[in-house]
């Protein structure tokens, strides 16, 4: 990896960093649910890109240990029962939406159901990653977990 680009995701970890921690300084002063609430959700975001940033550097700069067979049965299951998990949540939010009549709460379900979404393709990938028992690279895995992050890839 070249010196520029460790900088760069470096310089991305700390900006994040500073983020969550004046979000986390600030929101338990704000009286205003829905702002507050925002607020610890860009924080959680920001939490999630520094670790993404992280990804890459450690993607770039070492390689992945192979899963012993009892490890790999782990992960199937874990993997597996929060497929199960995602689909009883989807399920809920798409049966109760159309009863839904204030338009706040609405946009929040939705937002909430499309993470769902987000979340149980991505766990449908990791699955099918896992029950081939190929070998599989960091950079596989890098893929199924970010491949579909909004804004990731350009």
């Amino acid at each position: 990896m070249s010196d520029k680009l460790q900088k760069f995701l470096e310089n991305q970890i700390s900006l994040e960093n500073k983020i969550v921690k004046s979000i986390n300084d600030s929101a338990d002063g704000i009286e205003n649910e829905a702002v507050s609430t925002a607020l610890r959700g860009i924080s959680l975001d920001s939490t999630k890109h520094a670790l993404m940033y992280r990804s890459a550097i450690s993607l770039m700069t070492s390689t992945s240990v192979a899963l012993n067979e009892e490890q790999l049965n782990i992960q199937k299951n874990v993997v597996n029962d929060h497929i199960k998990m995602e689909e009883a949540v989807i399920k809920e939010l798409e049966k109760m939406l159309p009863s839904v009549t204030n338009e706040k709460v609405e946009l929040l379900l939705k937002a909430i159901l499309h993470d769902e979404v987000r979340h149980h393709k991505l766990l449908k990938t990791l699955y099918e990653i896992l029950i081939r028992g190929e070998a599989v690279t960091e950079g596989d895995w890098w893929d199924a977990v970010w491949g579909d992050v909004p804004g990731l890839w350009g």
